[in-house]
Parts: structure tokens; sequence; C-alpha cells
């Protein structure tokens, strides 16, 4: 019953990758015809824009008062956010090699090119950038710690756990101390091929 339980579990892994893969491929689609559109209507692109863009003095008098007043907090967060990124650049640069785990390109999670958008007004443009960072220092930072966690713990919690990562559904379930004894050479293996 348990390795039938398996069975299905990596059949709908299996999709669920093959189901990822055709979704990445459909979007890339989509990317490039607007990209050949963007081409060929730059200039009308231009003009629209121009007329869509909303002035500064216009945003800030129908932002409302506690949004203003929220920005210091919010861009105190940068703070931290850049000692977390030096760490984890650094981390990964000095353990990474150590434990023979592909290092995580940094520029696959952080993208930074929304403030190019004419629409955008300044403002915009410097929250589009803050929320391009953010999200993916934190992308970065949890492929990061997902392969460290695979190399160091790779056992599942006993609690369900909302958020998991890729490498995640390889590891040994709760309590189970033969398989995370078994297995756990074969993933830190799996570690060194990542992305070859």
């Amino acid at each position: 019953m348990d390795l039938m339980k398996n069975d299905n579990i990596a059949s709908l892994v299996e999709r669920i990758k093959s189901l990822e893969a055709e979704l990445e491929q459909e979007l890339y689609a989509q990317f490039e015809d607007f990209s050949c559109e963007i081409t060929k209507k730059k200039e009308e692109l231009r003009a629209i824009y121009k007329q869509d863009r909303q002035g500064i003095f216009s945003y800030l008098i129908h932002a409302p008062l506690l949004h203003i007043l929220s920005v210091p907090i919010v861009w105190a967060c940068l703070i931290p956010a850049f000692f977390l990124d030096i760490f984890v650049s650094l981390f990964q640069a000095i353990c990474f090699p150590i434990y023979k785990i592909t290092k995580v390109k940094r520029s696959d999670y952080i993208i930074i090119d929304r403030h190019k958008l004419g629409y955008l007004n300044i403002i915009e443009k410097a929250n589009c950038w803050y929320c391009s960072y953010f999200n993916g220092l934190l992308g970065y930072v949890s492929e990061i710690s997902g392969r460290t966690e695979q190399f160091w713990c790779p056992i599942r919690h006993a609690s369900r756990t909302k958020n998991m990562h890729k490498y995640y559904k390889d590891f040994a379930k709760y309590g189970d101390s033969k398989s995370f004894r078994q297995n756990q050479p074969e993933l830190r293996k799996k570690l060194d091929m990542e992305q070859k």
C-alpha cells in the first residue's frame, strides 16, 4: 500500500514537472510575441505610455495618507535585505565549493527590468525596483537554503509545511532513520550535478 502511494506521488510530481515545463514554454512564446509587438510598434507604444503615465503630483495627491506615512518603514526593510544578500552570497561563495554544491545564479532570481516601462512615473519605477529586488532576493535565498537543507538535513517535518522548495519531496520521512542514512549520500551527489 505504501509503495503504491509512493508511485502515485512520483507520478503526480512528474505530471506537475511536465505541466510546469509546458507552462514555461507557453509563457515564453507569448513573451516572444510581445517582444515582436514592441519592436514593431515602438513609437506607438511610447505615445500610449506617455499618455498613460500618471504625473508625480497627481500620484501623490491621490495616494492615501497612510500609504505615504508607511513609506519609511517599507524602505527601511532594505537595510537588512542588503545584509542578507551579502551574507548569503558570501555563505554560498565559501561553503558551496567545499560541499560540492552547484552555486545558485543570483541573476536568475533578481531581475530588475520594470523600470524601463514608460507608463510608470519615477515613484512607481522605484516601487517596482524595490519589489523586484526584494522578492528576487527571497527566491535566491530560498534556493540557496533549499540546497543547503538537502545537503545537511534532508528530513521532512512532522507537521505539514505550507511552503516547500523543490528539493523537499525527496527528503526522508520524519522519523525514518534508515531512509535518511541511505539516501543522504545520493541527495548530496544530486546537488553537485545541479544545472550541469
